[in-house]
């Protein structure tokens, strides 16, 4: 299914100190300062970002330049009081079988293996950080006023106008699927922006998984904190494993599908310095579940 580092004025080699009456040194001409909310904004609403919308924002801001908070600051002015900015927040280590999972645990004895699993601190949505998502999602998630769903593996978090409504009764067996967040964006006509990512981390392709005929299934593994998914509970306040059967989302043809994705469909440009795409959700799982239905086997 890293934030940039912050920009520094460089300091003259071999000078002396002066103490308070020294000169700055002006920024280096290959160090531009990083753009501001209302520069982002512009580009936003050139890519085709509008007021009101719902916008599902994968981003990797490492070696952009761009700056989380200030990202989210534009998107929210862009969007507007009716709009409501999305993005996920998953918790893959949460799990006995993901791939994050399984390095955390390589090299270990089965001894070791257990003790660790028993020290696995249960999800909590109101405080468990996203894991490799990145600097901006981390961003949203930890904002006031966000809210979160409760998924303990594939959560997703949002500001605005229906964050709450998004946010509530993601159904434990149904991590990306028709009663997850991603399955009501895709119902209300919402849109997906990536910027500094490729279609290797189009979260809305899995929808598409849940749309073709007879999707493979498997059993999935986490720990959660007292309250469960759905109104189950916990026996106490570390939390227990519960196990639960979905989809087996698979993302490792992501890539060839969004080469074919039509380039109609796309609307490309920048944000600050860095290459950004915008579409249609519906678009993309259509597109996907057609290429899934005829090349998957």
């Amino acid at each position: 299914m890293t934030s940039p580092p912050r920009m520094t004025s460089p300091r003259r080699e071999n000078s002396p100190p002066r103490g308070n009456s020294a000169p700055r040194v002006p920024r280096s001409l290959s160090e531009p300062a990083p753009p501001g909310a209302l520069a982002l904004a512009v580009q936003l609403r050139l890519l085709g970002v509008r007021p009101g919308r719902r916008l599902l924002v994968h981003a990797a801001l490492g070696g952009t330049g761009l700056h989380p908070q200030t990202l989210r600051e534009a998107l929210t002015g862009v969007l507007g009081p009716q709009g409501t900015l999305v993005v996920p927040a998953f918790t893959a280590e949460n799990s006995l079988t993901s791939s994050a999972h399984l390095a955390r645990i390589s090299g270990l004895d089965a001894d070791e293996v257990a003790a660790f699993r028993a020290r696995m601190p249960a999800f909590d949505p109101q405080r468990t950080p996203s894991q490799g998502m990145g600097a901006f999602a981390e961003a949203v998630r930890t904002a006031p006023g966000a809210a979160r769903s409760g998924h303990p593996q594939t959560s997703f978090a949002a500001l605005g106008a229906d964050a709450h409504r998004i946010c509530a009764e993601h159904r434990l067996e149904c991590h990306l699927g028709e009663d997850s967040p991603l399955g009501k964006l895709c119902w209300e006509g919402g849109q997906v922006l990536m910027i500094n990512v490729g279609f290797a981390s189009c979260t809305a392709f899995h929808l598409a998984e849940y749309r073709i005929p007879k999707p493979p299934l498997r059993m999935y593994d986490c720990v959660v904190k007292v309250n469960l998914p759905g109104g189950r509970r916990g026996k106490g306040h570390e939390g227990e494993w519960t196990r639960y059967e979905d989809v087996a989302l698979d993302d490792s043809d992501f890539t060839e599908i969004g080469r074919a994705f039509p380039d109609s469909l796309l609307r490309r440009g920048k944000v600050g310095a860095a290459p950004a795409v915008l579409f249609s959700i519906t678009d993309a799982v259509d597109h996907a579940q057609t290429w899934m239905t005829e090349n998957r086997r």
